[in-house]
């Protein structure tokens, strides 16, 4: 009998509101669980950022509960909020991140700047990260020297170095050519069929379309959440 994949993220009925009135988030219930690739999709202001927000725990929710990797949000400081992220969860953004005076090496083993672990080990793993997605050729590359496709892969690399149980993608493809852009998407692809639980955050519906799960938002709610029939 197969069991059922462990849930890394649960929200239950969260909602998030601003001054003036603004309802972001209204009564969205998830879960993602171990091993899952899906997209967050909707259009500008449809509370998928918001959404993002939430599950990275960059926001706390108006109501409602919030777990990530086992973790109830809502009891933890923030000093203990911090640790969570970076021990759980590996960020991916638009526009990269970089910084500029640094090789790839260095950027990447950056992301594990607040887990303790020794400058030697973090060089060496994020080596190893570099080499996972294929820029084992690039390691003393500076982002000045790169593309933006193995820019992307850079950050992506140091979001993977930690380990997380869960990589969130925000419009990963944004910046990029075609090209690179479906080079990024093929790479989260194949890391996820390696066992990394991914969420992408796309207004693109090509994207969306290309994954094995999509989460559709308009108006702060889930108005879809559908599955592929067939992954490959």
């Amino acid at each position: 009998m197969t069991s059922t994949p462990t849930p890394v993220v649960e929200l239950r009925d969260v909602t998030k509101s601003y001054e003036g009135d603004v309802h972001a988030l209204r009564g969205v219930s998830l879960t993602v669980r171990e091993g899952e690739l899906l997209a967050i999709v909707g259009p500008s202001g449809s509370g998928k950022s918001t959404a993002l927000n939430v599950i990275g725990t960059l926001d706390r929710p108006t109501s409602g509960t919030v777990h990530v990797a086992g973790y109830d949000v809502n009891t933890l400081s923030d000093a203990r909020l911090s640790t969570l992220r970076a021990r759980h969860i590996g960020f991916v953004f638009q526009h990269f991140h970089l910084a500029p005076g640094r090789d790839a090496v260095d950027n990447v083993a950056d992301g594990l700047l607040y887990a303790g672990v020794p400058l030697g080990e973090r060089r060496a793993r994020a080596r190893a990260a570099l080499e996972r997605v294929r820029l084992g050729h690039r390691l003393s590359h500076r982002p000045d020297q790169l593309s933006g496709g193995e820019k992307q892969r850079v950050a992506i690399a140091r979001a993977l170095v930690g380990e997380p149980a869960l990589l969130l993608a925000d419009e990963p493809t944004g910046a990029l050519d075609t090209a690179s852009g479906e080079m990024v998407m093929d790479l989260l692809h194949d890391l996820n069929r390696t066992g990394t639980t991914i969420c992408v955050i796309t207004h693109d519906n090509d994207i969306a379309e290309s994954l094995p799960r999509r989460i559709r938002f308009r108006d702060g709610e889930i108005t879809a959440d559908s599955r592929s029939r067939k992954v490959s």
